[in-house]
């Protein structure tokens, strides 16, 4: 049978019921049927890994969130049994996106106490230990988070002998305590306290590796994890060396797509499984996790890119047109998401895949495949408007610098950039950061337009050419309103953000 002959019917119908319309948890829980452990993720959850590193989307927060659940642990840990996230795992939290005032301080709270010169190491060291506390030790009973720290600051002998403890304790039971820290982007508004804070924290984490029981995993983002500013302190090579990046290699997406597809609820998960036996020559598996049957793609199709290919194709057809010469649809799709680093977020690959699936609905229910190729392309596009709105969310000044180069054609000169900035976005931006409206400014804006476009290279949204020359990835160029010759179109200016 001709690839072009083969079909996945059920594909669009599975899509529409499993794909995700949010494209963020916001600290919420995922679930459990959804949850996919890419081969490069099982080593960043294994308890003595402390420092987990990665761009936006990668699954640093969704990672966080499940570590939570004792369900979730229990599938990491079926399949990943050298992770140790055994049922003997008592997880709490240290700081992360949803406010908690009772389990750690906000960043206003944050901001006091460093204006207090308090150091950040025994902040976050306070955090640890009331979380580790019995609920009638006296630190319990402080009234507010200046007064914990003041009493850890006090008693640094008894501190000790907590920690001692509750690792004895932990260890006759054959049990760990991990506390987790994630969104450290919202423990200030500037680089220099954020910093501060980041290095405080990857001190007080490093302190708990001298307990057989007691660890702590802390997800950042690629960006945070300045060497020169956070890790300039004793031993900090030790948790540096050990850091695990999450990133999701083109086989990972397509094998993350299969799980949310072979698990969506009643018939569509169902036909769909039963489908791609006919198409891969391989069977699912499941686990059955406290009475909820969690489907595992089958061994055949993982990480094999031939495979994944013609299935893929199975779904969304053989080429992005009418013939081969606009490209394959399994490669076109992520390369067109792909930022300068050549990183794509798993979120962005699913957001496209949901509206491809959805527009084929509308405009081509009849279409020979599940997706359209052109629908593919206003998947792409969506994609891309979200996240323009995710970067505008994290570093709204570049958005003051992007914003004045709608409708440029990519690759050109930077000084044709430069010119544009010049006048009025430098002087807006400038503005901003001395009135402190800006949070995160970006860190090299004293030196000039060169320093923005090494700020904008280090943020995946200018790529350097050979030549000299700026290019701009198709996820950001679309949704900020770029051209490029041949290209998917951007997003006009009067569209829908």
């Amino acid at each position: 049978m001709r690839p072009e002959d083969l079909h996945l019917p059920s594909a669009r119908d599975a899509m529409l019921e499993s794909l995700p319309e949010a494209t963020s948890l916001h600290g919420a829980v995922p679930e459990l049927r959804f949850t996919y452990l890419p081969a490069s993720h099982a080593k960043a959850l294994n308890l003595d890994v402390m420092l987990v590193v990665g761009m936006r989307g990668a699954g640093k927060s969704f990672w966080w969130a499940a570590l939570q659940r004792p369900e979730h642990r229990l599938l990491v840990h079926r399949l990943a049994k050298r992770s140790g996230l055994t049922e003997n795992v008592q997880v709490t939290v240290g700081f992360g996106e949803r406010p908690d005032p009772g389990a750690y301080p906000g960043r206003d709270v944050l901001d006091h106490l460093l204006t207090q010169n308090h150091d950040p190491r025994l902040i976050w060291r306070t955090v640890i230990l009331h979380a580790l506390a019995p609920p009638d030790h006296a630190l319990r009973g402080c009234a507010d988070w200046p007064d914990r720290v003041a009493y850890v600051a006090a008693q640094p002998e008894a501190m000790d002998n907590l920690l001692y403890h509750r690792d004895q304790e932990l260890d006759e039971k054959g049990g760990h305590w991990l506390i987790l820290f994630d969104a450290l982007d919202l423990s200030a508004s500037d680089w220099p306290p954020m910093k501060a804070l980041i290095r405080g924290l990857l001190q007080a984490v490093l302190d708990l590796r001298r307990y057989r029981r007691l660890r702590a995993k802390c997800f950042l983002r690629t960006d945070q994890l300045d060497e020169r500013a956070v890790a300039s302190f004793p031993d900090a090579s030790k948790i540096l060396a050990e850091r695990v990046e999450l990133t999701w290699p083109g086989t990972e997406l397509y094998d993350l797509l299969w799980q949310y597809l072979g698990n969506a609820s009643g018939e569509a998960g169902e036909d769909f499984r039963g489908e791609l036996i006919s198409v891969s020559g391989g069977r699912w598996g499941s686990e059955e996790i406290r009475g909820e049957a969690v489907w595992m793609p089958p061994n055949e199709l993982r990480r094999n890119g031939d495979l994944q290919r013609r299935v893929f194709h199975a779904i969304a057809g053989p080429w992005m047109g009418k013939g081969p010469r606009r490209g394959y649809p399994y490669t076109w799709v992520p390369n067109h998401l792909a930022d300068a680093q050549g990183n794509v977020s798993p979120r962005s690959f699913l957001a496209a895949l949901r509206k491809a699936a959805e527009d084929t609905d509308q405009r081509y229910p009849d279409h020979e495949w599940p997706l359209h190729y052109e629908s593919i392309k206003r998947g792409v596009q969506a994609a891309s408007g979200i996240r323009v709105d995710e970067m505008r969310e994290d570093y709204p000044w570049v958005d003051v610098l992007m914003e004045p180069l709608r409708g440029k054609v990519v690759p050109c000169d930077f000084e044709e950039l430069a010119q544009i900035w010049h006048k009025g976005a430098l002087d807006r931006l400038e503005t901003r950061v001395q009135q402190e409206q800006e949070r995160l400014p970006p860190a090299h804006l004293d030196e000039g337009p060169e320093g923005l476009r090494r700020d904008l290279e280090e943020l995946g949204v200018f790529l350097r050419m050979r030549d000299g020359r700026v290019n701009i990835p198709d996820v950001f160029r679309v949704g900020y309103g770029l051209g490029r010759r041949g290209g998917v179109r951007p997003i006009r200016h009067d569209a829908g953000r």
